[in-house]
């Protein structure tokens, strides 16, 4: 099998993760196609399904999402299994897949990897909301959790602010040291915090990316954040103690309509001012004052796994890394 061209014409093309690197999506193409569908969504043109999430009962958590477009004509479902188990197999915690159909005639399309998808979606939702959220002088960015998505928000939030120092808090060494790493080679000064404290109290941006768990400890205190600090929140909140997220000034969320239908709400409901569209939309504000402390608490939207995997077909499609 041709990394290339990953199956022969007849069959469904799925694009590998190293060809979907190849194609080189900037940051700025994923917001553009991100807040294209959302503004879609709002007009009628996009349709998004609240993600369905099962608990078998062990560490697993399993997902699906399902979005529709007519322009461009696609279908995106995602299928997601996270297992913290798989460290002892040797393999990545999380896997995925997405699918794409024709919205019109239901064609199939093309088959992606979900990780690269889950990665390049979950960090450009992110950077739509910290385009309007985060201080435009933003220098040092704080993590806690150091994986993929970690990875992914350097990426992103170093090609939107003058980022000059990374912190970094992990659970393990190695993903935590592989992230100071690339943020070396990226020229700036690396710290490897020994404590969640230390890597978020003089950052002007927060990142959380804990992994899921049934039973998560929240262990971040909102109110160490200095004023002015900017938090993009991508695990649901679960890192962090409830009963501080009343510090933040401004908090907004993915999707109200979707929140609406779970069970347990990431953040109290009379916190949040709003969702990503109105944000997008400008029916609510984005940053208010220098001093504001905000952030951005989201569950994932399938109309960034939409944007992000119809982008990268039409990008390979174009380069001829697709039959057809």
């Amino acid at each position: 099998m041709s990394e290339e061209h990953p199956l022969s014409p007849g069959n469904l093309p799925y694009l590998s993760e190293p060809l979907l690197e190849r194609l080189s999506i900037t940051t700025g193409e994923a917001i553009e196609w991100i807040e294209r569908l959302i503004m879609g969504q709002r007009d009628g043109r996009v349709w998004c399904a609240p993600k369905s999430v099962l608990y078998p009962g062990d560490e697993r958590y399993i997902m699906a999402t399902l979005a529709v477009a007519d322009d461009p004509p696609v279908v995106a479902t995602k299928s997601l299994v996270l297992n913290p188990r798989n460290r002892e197999r040797e393999l990545p915690v999380l896997r995925s897949l997405v699918t794409l159909l024709d919205s019109e005639t239901g064609e199939p399309l093309a088959v992606l990897d979900g990780n690269w998808v889950t990665a390049k979606r979950t960090a450009g939702l992110s950077a739509v909301a910290a385009r309007r959220m985060a201080r435009p002088d933003s220098a040092c960015i704080g993590f806690i959790g150091c994986g993929v998505q970690a990875l992914s928000h350097l990426e992103a939030f170093r090609d939107l602010f003058p980022l000059r120092e990374v912190r970094a808090f992990g659970r393990g060494a190695t993903n935590r040291d592989a992230l100071c790493r690339a943020a070396e080679a990226r020229g700036m000064k690396a710290v490897a915090s020994a404590t969640a404290r230390e890597a978020i109290e003089e950052a002007d941006i927060v990142v959380t990316s804990i992994t899921l768990l049934p039973d998560p400890v929240p262990f971040l205190d909102a109110r160490w954040l200095k004023p002015g600090v900017f938090a993009t929140i991508t695990d649901l909140a679960t890192s962090w103690l409830p009963g501080t997220m009343a510090a933040f000034e401004r908090i907004v969320i993915d999707d109200l309509e979707q929140e609406a239908k779970m069970s347990k709400p990431m953040v109290a409901p009379s916190l949040v001012a709003g969702d990503l569209s109105g944000l997008v939309a400008g029916e609510i504000p984005g940053r208010a004052s220098e001093e504001e402390r905000s952030a951005f608490v989201f569950r994932g939207l399938a109309v960034g796994d939409l944007a992000l995997a119809a982008l990268a077909y039409q990008r390979a499609k174009s380069a001829g890394a697709l039959p057809g």
